[in-house]
């Protein structure tokens, strides 16, 4: 039989079979037990798992299954069973019911007699048959077995009716185990973790076991509000948000800093006592920079569609930016010294409730 098996068989274990069977520590579940599971991989690299597919032959009950190596375990006692299949192997499912669709489940099965009496000693692909009903149910799997496909066996199906529909019948319930410290693929995979630390690749997404649940990997950084404290580069005439509306957020990507704000200036903005054209605004940043910046975004300041202006927007320090006025305005008002350069509770206009300050920039963060 091509379904090799490892220290199973009572009468000896031939040379082929050592070398074609899984040996190894592979994914723990225990300190002594390993997570059963096919192993993973396929010759031209494309499938997460190629072992033991099964391929149904159009317009029959049979199908073929194809070669693959897994590991069956069973009480942390009697350890863990590792098969190999080296040769493609027919199977054949019995005719539909006559009346009802049922579902049938394709297992890889372990038989020892010396712990379940049951007269055999092997490892077998093997049908367990369901239940012909209006909604099937699908059979639960025997002891130690390790589920491989769903099959729905239509009512009346049969060779002479057509067979079983293939491309519609399968449902996959092959999973996977790798060796210790390897990345599990898995796709609808609940169970846990084994330690602190282990990897899995959840249909693309890498994961990561913390001892309690499994987490994307790397964190994902989210975005966050931020209100940054608003003062002068001459310490002079410092200005107050009041009931200003804030909508200010940022995402930190390691060292990279994205950020986008909105400042709409409120009836009880203070703009500072006495301002001159040099106390120029400055806006603390939501995390520090690596250095000082000539541009890092652009902004709008605005009093209405025709009083608008383009501002860029620059590293005054490393802490905070300032908006150094860079365009005319759209109804060609022209911005005149002293009025100009760095905006300031009189640039490019004398600020009052209801003018806003929007932008986006993204920098180098500090750390």
């Amino acid at each position: 039989m091509p379904l090799r098996s490892g220290w199973l068989s009572p009468d000896g274990q031939s040379r082929e079979d050592t070398r074609h069977v899984s040996l190894g520590a592979l994914t723990p579940t225990s300190p002594v037990a390993t997570r059963s599971g096919v192993l993973p991989g396929s010759s031209d690299g494309t499938s997460r798992i190629s072992g033991f597919t099964l391929t149904g032959t159009a317009n029959s009950m049979s199908a073929t299954v194809g070669p693959g190596r897994a590991v069956l375990q069973s009480t942390d006692a009697r350890g863990a069973y590792p098969v190999a299949l080296t040769e493609y192997l027919p199977v054949t499912f019995a005719d539909g019911d006559a009346l009802y669709n049922r579902v049938d489940l394709l297992v890889l099965r372990i038989y020892d007699d010396a712990y379940d009496g049951l007269g055999r000693t092997e490892a077998v692909v093997e049908i367990v048959p369901g239940t012909a009903a209006a909604a099937p149910k699908v059979p639960a799997a025997p002891g130690l077995s390790l589920p491989l496909y769903e099959v729905t066996v239509p009512a009346k199906a049969s060779a002479g009716t057509g067979g079983i529909a293939w491309g519609s019948a399968l449902v996959g319930r092959r999973t996977a185990t790798v060796g210790v410290g390897g990345i599990l693929p898995v796709t609808t995979d609940t169970s846990n973790g084994a330690y602190p630390g282990q990897y899995r690749d959840l249909g693309g997404q890498l994961q990561r076991w913390s001892g309690t649940a499994w987490a994307d990997y790397p964190a994902l950084p989210t975005w966050q509000s931020w209100t940054p404290a608003w003062t002068t580069g001459s310490g002079l005439a410092t200005p107050s948000y009041g009931n200003a509306v804030l909508n200010c957020r940022y995402v930190k990507f390691g060292t990279t800093v994205h950020l986008n704000f909105s400042i709409q200036f409120g009836t009880t903005t203070n703009f500072g006592t006495s301002p001159t054209t040099a106390d120029n605004w400055r806006f603390a940043l939501p995390t520090p920079a690596s250095a000082v910046q000539q541009m890092l975004g652009w902004a709008e300041v605005g009093a209405s569609n025709a009083a608008r202006a383009v501002c860029r927007i620059y590293l005054g320090t490393t802490d905070t930016f300032e908006l150094g006025i860079a365009s005319g305005r759209p109804d060609a008002t022209p911005i005149v010294t002293p009025t100009w350069g760095t905006v300031d509770s009189l640039t490019p206009w004398t600020w009052t409730s209801g003018l806003a300050v929007r932008g986006t920039a993204t920098y180098e963060a500090a750390s």
